[in-house]
């Protein structure tokens, strides 16, 4: 049986730190469950890091359901959070409702919004159809980019307070956690402090009560773009580039496929076939 829900609101009670990871595709899936995460966020990072896009904006509905769906057919054990990408609840709440219930569809245990206080409502009218909600505030890709680009969120006085006020309106709306995406590791701290639903930090210090990367970003796969949040814990890109590059040598000098890696006919067929054909 996989975490709920009510797993990961626990751990904070408990004091437990919640490990997060990103996950778009059935392989990489199965390899972070098995690792034991906590929870698989399906993001919209997947524009980026699996179809090329330059940011999370172009990222449809279909594409999210297609990975959710391939992250939850390897999911054993941890929750499963699926984005809701750009424009998919921003209109209405009704269609916020609806895009919401195509990503619990395809497998998903609950969704990820993007907003503040604005977006209560909306988080409410979610919530109150029976679909969990993860907040995201700080900094927001899918709308932060268009105004500012990729800054710190929460180094003044007055946009901490609005960060603070933001929490806490998600909270009231019945979000189950919330993102904090490059806040000052200050504001982060008295965010965490102040709710009772565990915060899920990405560049925004130790004092939330989790933490989220990009599986991408963790393995060293992805060299457009390189924050300083993420930790590298391997150089995978390296070394996809030298095995592929040692197989593309292996094929053209001859050295694959050996013997070991091809089938052979039982000898006495072999030979009456070649009997038969003259050869």
């Amino acid at each position: 049986m996989h975490k709920s829900v009510q797993d990961i609101t626990e751990m904070k009670a408990e004091s437990k730190k919640i490990s997060v990871v990103t996950s778009y595709d059935y392989t990489l899936a199965s390899l972070c469950d098995k690792s034991g995460i906590d929870v698989l966020l399906v993001g919209d990072s997947a524009g980026m890091v699996m179809l090329g896009y330059e940011n999370t904006i172009p990222v449809t509905m279909e594409q999210m359901c297609m990975f959710t769906e391939a992250a939850s057919n390897a999911r054993k054990n941890a929750l499963l959070v699926a984005d809701m990408p750009f424009m998919s609840y921003q209109a209405g709440v009704e269609e916020a409702i609806r895009n919401s219930g195509r990503l619990i569809k395809a497998g998903a245990d609950a969704v990820k919004l993007e907003g503040g206080a604005t977006l209560a409502r909306t988080i409410r009218a979610i919530v109150d159809v029976g679909i969990p909600v993860m907040g995201h505030i700080g900094l927001q890709p899918q709308t932060t980019m268009l105004h500012q680009g990729y800054k710190v969120q929460g180094k003044t006085h007055d946009t901490a307070a609005t960060l603070i006020q933001d929490a806490t309106a998600l909270e009231d709306a019945g979000a189950f956690s919330i993102v904090l995406e490059m806040v000052s590791h200050e504001v982060a701290g008295i965010i965490s402090d102040k709710v009772r639903i565990p915060t899920i930090g990405i560049g925004s210090g130790p004092h939330c009560d989790g933490q989220v990367l990009v599986i991408q970003d963790l393995l060293g796969m992805y060299e457009k773009i390189k924050p300083k949040f993420a930790k590298r814990y391997m150089n995978l890109s390296e070394d996809i580039v030298n095995a592929i590059s040692q197989y593309n040598n292996d094929v053209r000098s001859g050295a694959f496929p050996s013997e070991e890696n091809y089938f052979s006919m039982n000898p006495g067929e072999a030979e009456k076939l070649r009997d038969e054909i003259g050869s």
